[in-house]
């Protein structure tokens, strides 16, 4: 386990979680924030809260860039900016940067989308699979997602940080659920009328443990990964081991032919990556619990 870790933007859902099970793997962990978040979830860890942490961090007070870290867990990094601001504060500084990266910079989702040409890309996505040429994904969108989204663009961060002379893990998430976010199962529920699409998604639990194992793992140096359910069912099968539930709304315009179905083999056959709770289970209980207005 790496000794001193720092996490960028770790107080709330999937950064939470890594802080939590770095915590609990016996890491000196701090957080870096802005402050405005407290989570249950989290730990008793360090904070170093600063108004630089607001989307894009360009850049790093002292109490950060004046120390060495073990491992650097980048969760908020979302274009070119702040990519180069983190590879230009922690160059030299620590043992491994990790960049959290999307499922979104395949072309496969310019194709979903309508924002790249052509017919759909085979599945399930490999991390060798084509990226977008068509950047800023999310631009569109800035008046509602919020300002961060005029620049967001992963695959500029990846560029960056892959170019950089230090040691990085790039990490591809999914779409990820859990009792913070997602727990009604939105991203489920409200693809109902796509019952034969696939889209790759991940419990928190899950997608954290494979965030601290790609971060600690001495082979994931210089590697990319997609982190994910083994196996990615379509959406009514998804569903049919779910309770119904009514007043689902209509699914976005996108093309379904192609599926957001990733390949999450190597991250287990390289690192030894295992789920820490089984998917099918713990989608089934969040479901149970919303249904049933429970707390989840």
């Amino acid at each position: 386990m790496a000794r001193r870790v720092l996490i960028v933007g770790g107080t709330r859902f999937i950064g939470a979680h890594v802080a939590r099970q770095m915590f609990d793997a016996g890491a000196d962990v701090t957080v870096f924030h802005r402050g405005a978040t407290d989570n249950p979830v989290l730990p008793a860890v360090t904070h170093i809260r600063d108004a630089s942490a607001e989307y894009p961090i360009r850049a790093f007070p002292d109490a950060v860039r004046r120390q060495d870290w073990d491992a650097v867990v980048a969760m908020v990094t979302m274009g070119e900016a702040d990519a180069r601001a983190a590879v230009n504060c922690f160059a030299g500084r620590t043992g491994r940067l990790v960049l959290i990266s999307s499922g979104d910079v395949y072309r496969a989702y310019g194709r979903l989308t309508g924002h790249e040409p052509g017919a759909p890309d085979p599945v399930p996505l490999t991390e060798e699979a084509p990226l977008r040429g068509a950047l800023y994904p999310y631009r569109a969108q800035a008046a509602a997602l919020g300002a961060y989204a005029h620049d967001y663009e992963k695959i500029l961060a990846e560029t960056v940080v892959r170019a950089a002379v230090l040691p990085s893990t790039i990490l591809r998430l999914p779409k990820v659920y859990g009792a913070e976010d997602n727990a009604g199962l939105a991203t489920v529920y409200g693809f109902a009328s796509q019952p034969h699409w696939r889209w790759t998604h991940g419990h928190v639990a899950n997608v954290a443990a494979a965030i601290v194992l790609a971060a600690t793992h001495p082979a994931a140096a210089g590697r990319t990964y997609n982190i994910g359910e083994a196996a990615t069912p379509t959406m009514g099968e998804r569903l049919a081991r779910l309770p119904p539930r009514a007043g689902i709304g209509a699914a976005p315009p996108f093309d379904y032919r192609q599926d957001m179905q990733v390949d999450t083999g190597r991250i287990r056959e390289e690192l030894g990556f295992t789920e820490q709770i089984d998917e099918i289970a713990a989608m089934r209980d969040l479901a149970r619990k919303s249904r049933e207005g429970r707390p989840s």
